[in-house]
């Protein structure tokens, strides 16, 4: 097979999805590596150190579409990528399909099998770790001065009290955030609707992490004395409520901060996404630090963990072919998103209006002794398409 390793391309974005190890497995497994020069040159991987391990530099995307059977990159697939796409082709990458409506559209138009990496993590993404380690230290860096914040020290100094911080959310993301605020000496609230996640953050800090259950009515009663609030709720997408209001951003203390890690519309009502060339905007006198792809800050700890973390996938898919490497892993399996022209993603389904097949079924391969996997969310679609004969 001939596997393409891509220029990621999205504004600030300089992670690869391979690094010259995983580059070398591959090759070493039997499989030629076409490598799009430069595409790791901002992560910290020179074109010569994968040269030097048998992957062939080429100089566009548009060669690396022409020639590659497999195609794997970090962030969504852009419009300007769209028309080269080819049928049968696979792509492998964090797809978010179910906001995407026209990438998706691009992926069935052109039939292609495509794998949308963020739901193929069995233990949870490196990038969720990195998002929620760097996007507090984004935070507290939004609260200097120079940036528009309080200039609220984050331990405070003599005399001077710390930051109070709201994290919401305690899956890996709030958690890797709380584990930096915690230890700078920040004074943390983290809110989460589990009560064994709650009591078990309270146990790992010896109750020095107050915790609460997350409801609207709480949120608001935290909000006017919290200097920096860090979302990290996965939100369904089809949620007409938001949990954040414009009247509570505007009970905030002037210069307070707001990162929304998440960055998924519905939670906070005055959320617009930003890049790292322009990070921050102030509404309501709060300032918000909103940017989608967080971990590309630290290009290469993040490629570093991440390409590690998924080469058992691309393995897999080269080595034994999809339907025997989803029978394997269910991860991968619920991450299929398209399968030449037909739709296998339940939660793009339910929030896109669109008919969707299980991977299982389109692959035809139900009966077999298939490794378990939970859903990747809680969207469920009963607009399914169902195989002639089943």
């Amino acid at each position: 097979m001939v596997f393409g390793v891509l220029k990621d391309i999205k504004n600030g974005e300089f992670r690869v999805i391979a690094t010259p190890s995983e580059v070398a497995t591959i090759i070493g497994d039997g499989h030629k590596v076409l490598v799009q020069k430069e595409a790791g040159l901002k992560a910290g991987f020179l074109d010569k150190e994968y040269e030097e391990v048998g992957a062939e530099m080429v100089d566009t995307m548009e060669e690396m579409y022409s020639r590659c059977d497999f195609l794997a990159k970090v962030k969504e697939i852009e419009p300007e990528e769209f028309h080269l796409l080819k049928e049968n082709q696979i792509v492998f990458t964090c797809i978010h399909p179910a906001a995407h409506k026209e990438e998706v559209q691009a992926l069935l138009d052109k039939k292609v099998i495509a794998f949308t990496a963020e739901d193929s993590h069995r233990y949870g993404s490196p990038n969720c770790e990195a998002a929620g380690k760097q996007g507090a230290l984004m935070g507290l860096e939004s609260l200097l001065s120079i940036n528009g914040g309080s200039g609220k020290f984050v331990s405070g100094l003599a005399g001077a009290p710390g930051i109070k911080v709201l994290i919401l959310g305690a899956g890996i993301v709030g958690k890797n955030a709380l584990q930096v605020l915690q230890s700078l000496g920040a004074w943390v609230t983290v809110m989460d609707v589990n009560i064994a996640t709650l009591r078990e953050i309270g146990k790992l800090y010896d109750e020095k992490v107050n915790t609460m259950v997350s409801t609207k009515y709480n949120i608001k009663k935290l909000l006017p004395d919290t200097d920096l609030v860090i979302n990290c709720v996965k939100w369904p997408k089809n949620s007409t409520e938001f949990l954040i209001d414009r009247e509570m951003v505007r009970s905030m203390p002037r210069g307070s901060v707001i990162v929304d890690i998440s960055n998924d519309y519905g939670v906070i009502e005055t959320f617009r996404e930003t890049t790292h060339e322009d990070p921050r905007y102030i509404e309501e006198g709060v300032v918000h630090y909103c940017v989608s792809n967080i971990p590309g800050a630290i290009a290469n700890s993040t490629t570093v963990a991440y390409a590690a973390s998924i080469l058992p996938h691309l393995r897999n898919i080269m080595n034994i072919g999809i339907e025997k490497a989803c029978i394997k892993d269910g991860y991968l399996r619920r991450s299929m998103t398209a399968y030449k022209g037909y739709l296998t993603h339940e939660e793009t389904s339910a929030i896109q209006g669109r008919p969707w097949i299980r991977p299982e079924d389109i692959l035809g391969i139900a009966q077999e002794n298939l490794d378990p996997a939970p859903p990747a969310t809680v969207s469920r679609s009963n607009n399914k398409i169902i195989i002639k004969g089943e």
